[in-house]
């Protein structure tokens, strides 16, 4: 690779960090520690890698000894796995430092980055990787860095950090303040309809830019990186999953609802195009915690990892929006401990069951005219499981308490328990 290009993409990305806005996230990482960001597109992670660069400098070091190269630029095509030693010898033209930084954005688009991930950690280089692919995590992955790197899945703005951005106070005394709580509730609805991509918060328009970041991802992430020839397929598969947010649906029934557009599929398709999804941070998938290995994954309720996304597809559907926001709040604290509760023997059905936390969560948009069916199967579960502690309804604005056979259920409007 010519040295002087990639002198030129390093020293014009160190002024794009010296000039970019650093958005406060709540992140916290090890110090003298290697890390690979992962998450979807424009969830903030190359901000992150701004931020830790920026400490640096403000730490002692020199900006010569920040090094990075962002693969997405064009001047980098065609760059191959045997191009990446000429980073590192223009790294030391750059800098005559003992100690240089790399920062490496979207790696991923250079297949065998992880050889020379793992050679930059054997040889104790401080390097922080970020990547939109959840194949970075993959176990194969792990074995060939050789557990040199920490991985953190970054996501797009909780809604505490939206709140943050746009400087409204949510702590308990804001809460209990009508004109500050009003404001909370104001961010926590826009928040629900266009989502929390950082670049979106503060724009008029964010569905068209919420849309740009959606074709990239399409195009990009999942047609491009996956040699998609299908793309009607995929598009009306992932159209019909945000119509099916709230219930589980399996690959063939997705199937038969693609054919019935007109468009060819078969089921092997959607498991794989739903797996493309999935690996670009498009969606994620809880599974049925009582059902068999093949049912659980066969028959998932699909989750979009931000409502922006799904708002995209979906016009007067404010529950879907609503437990769609519930799931990526869990998601967000608990991974992949996640879970629906469905038996057709008992006639159970929960939305979100946390078996670590023993907690069963249903989700209603208003329980005003639905108590007795909301709590019916919260009742029902609490005494056929041992140990449960939680019992919670989640709703758009109700707040209260229900006591029933026994049992406590709180009722919990979404932007309180989110925030928690």
């Amino acid at each position: 690779m010519n040295h002087n290009v990639l002198k030129r993409v390093i020293l014009e990305q160190i002024e794009i960090i010296q000039n970019a806005e650093i958005i406060e996230r709540n992140y916290v990482f090890e110090k003298n520690v290697n890390y690979i960001f992962v998450g979807l597109r424009r969830a903030g992670k190359s901000t992150l890698l701004y931020k830790i660069a920026r400490e640096l400098v403000e730490g002692g070091c020199e900006w010569s000894q920040i090094v990075y190269v962002n693969f997405e630029d064009d001047r980098l095509l065609g760059f191959k796995k045997e191009d990446f030693n000429d980073i590192v010898e223009t790294a030391h033209e750059l800098s005559d430092a003992k100690d240089i930084y790399y920062f490496f954005d979207e790696i991923q688009i250079i297949d065998g980055w992880e050889h020379f991930a793992r050679r930059m950690a054997d040889q104790k280089k401080r390097v922080y990787i970020t990547g939109s692919n959840a194949k970075m995590l993959s176990s194969e992955m792990e074995k060939a860095l050789g557990g040199r790197y920490l991985s953190k899945m970054i996501m797009p703005f909780s809604l505490s950090e939206s709140l943050d951005y746009k400087k409204i106070a949510h702590d308990e005394k804001a809460m209990l303040t009508t004109s500050k709580s009003a404001k909370i509730r104001r961010g926590y609805q826009e928040y629900v309809i266009s989502g929390g991509f950082p670049e979106a918060q503060l724009l008029t328009n964010k569905r068209e830019y919420i849309k740009s970041v959606y074709e990239k991802v399409l195009l990009g992430d999942i047609v491009e990186r996956e040699n998609v020839n299908n793309k009607m397929a995929l598009r009306l598969m992932i159209k019909k999953i945000a119509e099916t947010v709230m219930h589980e649906i399996s690959f063939n029934t997705l199937a038969r609802n693609v054919k019935a557009t007109g468009t060819k599929t078969s089921t092997d398709a959607m498991i794989d195009y739903s797996s493309y999804a999935e690996n670009a941070y498009l969606l994620f998938r809880n599974k049925n915690y009582v059902s068999e290995f093949a049912e659980k994954e066969s028959t998932p309720r699909f989750y979009f990892y931000d409502n922006g996304l799904l708002s995209l597809f979906l016009t007067d559907k404010p529950s879907a929006l609503l437990e769609n926001a519930v799931a990526v709040c869990l998601k967000r604290r608990y991974g992949e401990e996640v879970y629906y509760f469905k038996s057709a023997q008992t006639g159970i059905d929960i939305d979100f069951y946390l078996p670590e936390e023993k907690c069963a969560i249903q989700v209603a948009y208003s329980i005003e005219t639905a108590e007795d069916r909301e709590t019916k199967s919260l009742i029902s579960f609490a005494k056929k499981t041992e140990g449960i502690k939680r019992l919670i309804i989640v709703t758009n604005e109700e707040e209260r308490t229900i006591t029933k056979d026994g049992l406590t259920i709180e009722v919990i409007p979404a932007y309180k328990f989110i925030l928690d």
